[in-house]
């Protein structure tokens, strides 16, 4: 049975700005081979994110597949991934967080390829600060990102459910009739999609103009508080909002009374405000309210068509889940591999057995199995980030913390976002974790709280 990867709360949020023009569609690009109208590629949703195998210059990696970005970007590469680069250049890139601008070098005449479709001149931005590196927060290694050099040359369809995307050759794809589907305008700025839709707030309802960025796994982020924040009462709280490429990103949690998107209305929707740190990132369209996140998008079955400026949306089966945030206050990253030991089954063991003509002890033989046990490398999980007066926080949980085990099961057994929705499943469930704390083995219980 497929794993499901839906229903995890949100770490990454990913939005880039370039210090240089934006040019148009080009001729040069992604293409089908000759006679190939589509294609489908299946990926990776973890965290309410989109992960593609990607195929650059021959060597086979993992790229975030994000609406947010207008460049390819090329990251966390180590030894083991060797990779020619081609014409390299220097450039500075601003992303979201509070560590500034970046050295990154400009690569050309790249081949990059992503299932069938294949671009023989592609250009990426290499980033090798070792501090930029989304794998940690995500479990498996991410390598890159790519959007707007993708999404330009195809009509891209998100199947979250099947966990697939299908790529049509924009000259031979023809629109159907669905009468279960939304259509919006597409308003393309600095190779970026915007949608305007509507959004409700302590009963009041203001028009927005966000910015479509499946590279993002919040459901919507606001720039304006004045749009769902109050004091009296307070509806909000202060949290870790998610990783940009110029650092973390803080800000508060709020919830939106509904999102309205034509036909289609969502109550009680998680809305994110970014700090005044991370709102000096989003200058460049000075008529944009927020973002538009994956955790919407995943709800449906998304048609984006670049070309046409067109995004259609038609509801799957996770439509209707509530929107949940993480009740513990910990975000967890992957740390790496630690030598771990486990006892094999079936030994360390006495077996005893009698005869079969007495029935009786006279004959009881008995066996003696020594412990046997197997030694491998397991992940190893660590708290990043834990919010002021949550939970864990009240549990005197701590950043470093190496976890050992969660309600009695071994750590590593788990996934990374397994864990994540675990601390989001439901209000009042225990939660017992040893952790590691600079040798000390730490015992520690919370319950899981509603905030909002």
């Amino acid at each position: 049975m497929k794993k499901r990867r839906l229903y995890y709360p949100v770490w990454i949020s990913l939005i880039l700005l370039f210090f240089m023009g934006s040019p148009g569609y080009g001729q040069d690009g992604f293409s089908l081979p000759d006679g190939k109208k589509k294609d489908r590629i299946a990926f990776e949703f973890i965290n309410n994110l989109i992960i593609i195998p990607v195929e650059v210059n021959g060597k086979s990696l993992s790229f975030l597949l994000d609406t947010g970005v207008n460049y390819t970007l090329l990251f966390s590469l180590y030894e083991s991934d060797s990779l020619q680069i081609n014409n390299v250049t220097p450039v500075k890139i601003r992303g979201v967080g509070s560590g500034g601008d970046i050295d990154a070098l400009k690569s050309v005449h790249n081949s990059v390829k992503i299932g069938d479709a294949e671009d023989k001149n592609h250009t990426l931005y290499v980033i090798f600060d070792e501090s930029i590196n989304f794998s940690p927060r995500m479990g498996i290694p991410i390598h890159g990102v790519i959007g707007f050099d993708f999404f330009k040359d195809f009509v891209v369809q998100s199947d979250y459910v099947s966990e697939r995307i299908t790529i049509y050759d924009p000259e031979q794809y023809a629109y159907r009739k669905c009468r279960n589907c939304e259509e919006f305008n597409l308003q393309m700025i600095g190779r970026k999609p915007y949608i305007s839709h509507k959004v409700e707030a302590k009963g009041k309802v203001h028009d927005v103009n966000l910015l479509v960025d499946s590279g993002a796994s919040d459901a919507i982020w606001l720039f304006q508080e004045e749009m769902g924040i109050t004091e009296t009462p307070k509806n909000y709280f202060e949290d870790f909002l998610g990783l940009g490429l110029s650092g973390g990103v803080f800000g508060k949690r709020s919830k939106l009374d509904k999102v309205i998107m034509g036909r289609f209305e969502l109550p009680r929707v998680n809305v994110s405000y970014p700090d005044s740190v991370a709102l000096k990132s989003f200058n460049a369209f000075t008529e944009r309210n927020g973002t538009l996140g994956a955790g919407i998008l995943k709800r449906f079955t998304v048609t984006m068509d670049y070309r046409s400026r067109k995004m259609t949306l038609r509801k799957n089966k996770f439509f209707g889940d509530p929107f949940h945030y993480n009740m513990s206050g910990l975000t967890i990253e992957h740390d790496g591999l630690v030598p771990t030991s486990e006892l094999k089954k079936g030994t360390g063991r006495t077996f005893s057995f009698s005869s079969e003509e007495t029935g009786d002890s006279t004959g009881k033989v008995s066996f003696n199995l020594q412990p046997v046990f197997t030694f491998f490398l397991a992940p190893k999980f660590v708290v990043s980030e834990v919010r002021k007066g949550s939970p864990a926080d009240l549990a005197d949980i701590q950043k470093g913390d190496e976890l050992i085990s969660i309600n009695g099961k071994a750590a590593y057994k788990y996934e990374l976002e397994g864990l994540t929705a675990l601390f989001s499943s439901k209000s009042g469930r225990k939660i017992s974790i040893v952790v590691n704390r600079d040798g000390a083995i730490l015992r520690k219980k919370f319950f899981l709280k509603e905030v909002l």
